[in-house]
Parts: structure tokens; C-alpha cells; sequence
């Protein structure tokens, strides 16, 4: 059981006491309880969402000298702006920018996440929100290209 909560947390980045009781309520099958984390995740997302983000990072990437994005994305506080995760996120999503040329945020969050074309944006955005504990969006973002 210790080897299933290790794993589910390195998949989904829940709770010990999370990852426990999804695992129990799924009866210890590792598919069910990694939906049942990222469904709560969303849940947990939602309830976030009206929370003023008045921190944030700005992320740049420039592709091959030939494409650049320069990424707003806020947070709630500092200390989450700070966060190798919340950084690792802002990456992703320049990432993401660069190689799919979203003309807005709308059209972005809904963008299947090229690293795991399974979810779209929005849904990695949710998760990390569930599992920082602070909101979060992308502000705004532009792209050049020669």
C-alpha cells in the first residue's frame, strides 16, 4: 500500500492522506484513484477561482532565435511565484505558446497540452492550482516570429 500512495503522489503531486483515501476508495486501483485525485483537483480548482492573483512571474521563451513568447501567469502570493513547480508551469505553458500559436487565453486554455495531449491546458492549470493551494491564470501572453 506504501509503494501505491508513494507512486499516486509522484503521478498526481496530491496529499499523502489524499492519495490514501482515493486509493481506498478505488480499492487500491492506481487508474481510479489517479481520476478521483485530479476530479477532487478540479473541484478544489473551482473553489479558487474568484481568489485575487496579485502575484505572478513572467516566463520567456525564445525557440531557435525565430519564435518568442513572453508568458504572464499570476498566482495568489510570493511565496507560490517562487515555487520550482509554479515556475516549471509557466515554462510549460511558453512552451506550449510557441508551439501552437493560440491567438488569446481562451483559446489557449483549451488547447490539448502538447506534453500530454490527453488534457487540455486549462485541466494541467487546475491541477497545479489543487495541488499549490493558490489560484492561478495566465494574464496574458504574446508571440513573435520572424
Amino acid at each position: 500500500m506504501t509503494d501505491l500512495i508513494q507512486q499516486l503522489r509522484d503521478i498526481t503531486g496530491a496529499g499523502v492522506m489524499d492519495c490514501k483515501r482515493a486509493l481506498e476508495e478505488a480499492n487500491n486501483d492506481l487508474e481510479k484513484a489517479k481520476a478521483i485525485i485530479f476530479e477532487k483537483g478540479v473541484a478544489k480548482a473551482e473553489k479558487k477561482s474568484e481568489r485575487a492573483t496579485g502575484s505572478g512571474i513572467l516566463e520567456t521563451y525564445v525557440h531557435n532565435g525565430r519564435v518568442g513568447v513572453l508568458l504572464e501567469l499570476r498566482c495568489e502570493t510570493d511565496f507560490v511565484a517562487r515555487n520550482e513547480d509554479f515556475k516549471e508551469l509557466a515554462h510549460q505553458i511558453a512552451l506550449q505558446i510557441a508551439a501552437m500559436n493560440p491567438q488569446n487565453v481562451d483559446e489557449l486554455l483549451k488547447q490539448n497540452f502538447i506534453m500530454d495531449e490527453s488534457v487540455t491546458v486549462e485541466n494541467i492549470i487546475k491541477r497545479s492550482i489543487a495541488k499549490l493551494g493558490e489560484n492561478m491564470k495566465v494574464e496574458r501572453f504574446c508571440r513573435y516570429e520572424l
